[in-house]
Formats: C-alpha cells, sequence, structure tokens
C-alpha cells in the first residue's frame, strides 16, 4: 500500500468530526471505546472503507460504516458524506438525557435530607431512569 493509501482510525475519526481532537480518538482507543468486531482498536489500526465501527462517546454510542477515506479534516457538510451513521434506532434514542429528567433540588436551609427523603428521591431517580418494557 501507498503511504497516502494507509489511513489510522483515531485521524479518521477525528477528520469525520466525531472527536473535537485527534488525540481525544487517541485516548478512546486506548481506552477501548472504538471497536471493530466487538474487537478493540489501537489508534494505528487502518480504515478500509466498508469497515463498521462501534463509537462509544459518553453516554452515546454509535455504530459507523466506513463510505471513503478522509485524511484532513474538512467542513461538517462534506465530513457526514465520508460515513454511514448505521447505528439502530433504539440505541439512538434509548438513553434518557439528564437534560429531560426533572431537577431534584432541596430549598436552601433545610438541613441534610432525612433517610425517608433520600428514599423518596431513590424511588423517583429509578422510575424515570427504569427501562421500559
Amino acid at each position: 500500500m501507498a503511504e497516502q493509501e494507509k489511513l489510522r482510525i483515531d485521524k479518521y475519526l477525528w477528520a469525520i468530526r466525531l472527536f473535537k481532537t485527534r488525540s481525544l480518538a487517541t485516548e478512546a482507543c486506548k481506552a477501548g471505546r472504538i471497536k471493530l468486531n466487538g474487537q478493540n482498536l489501537k489508534a494505528s489500526a487502518v480504515v478500509k472503507p466498508g469497515d463498521v465501527y462501534q463509537v462509544s462517546k459518553g453516554i452515546e454510542k454509535k455504530v459507523i460504516e466506513v463510505v471513503e477515506l478522509l485524511y484532513n479534516r474538512v467542513e461538517a457538510k462534506i465530513a457526514v458524506t465520508k460515513y454511514k451513521d448505521i447505528t439502530p434506532e433504539e440505541e439512538t434514542y434509548g438513553f434518557k438525557s439528564m437534560f429531560h429528567a426533572p431537577a431534584l433540588k432541596r430549598d436552601r436551609g433545610t438541613g441534610r435530607p432525612t433517610k425517608k427523603d433520600r428514599r423518596e428521591t431513590d424511588a423517583l431517580t429509578d422510575d424515570l431512569f427504569k427501562e421500559e418494557e
């Protein structure tokens, strides 16, 4: 393979704008958050068109398929065309964001919560984040 034909996974993930910096993409690879066929990848793994990668970024999980190689970072409109997001719909909207959860605040000066208060709070949060069947 010629040098231009080889492309590292960390550089590709940075170029398609899944990560803000290349070093963040490298750290994600080292932490085992980038997978190919269930196997963790090193940052130096070579990307090929047609490969399907599982990318975990915080609570967000994506499954992407490489459509075309991209060697340099480009604007977002072009970068989106270089991969196909094949994340299942239930995973895309499956997690409940903390932005939609009610704010659990106590009035100032009320002191520490009692055991009863804590149980009520736990019951409320368990109901919010419980999987629907």
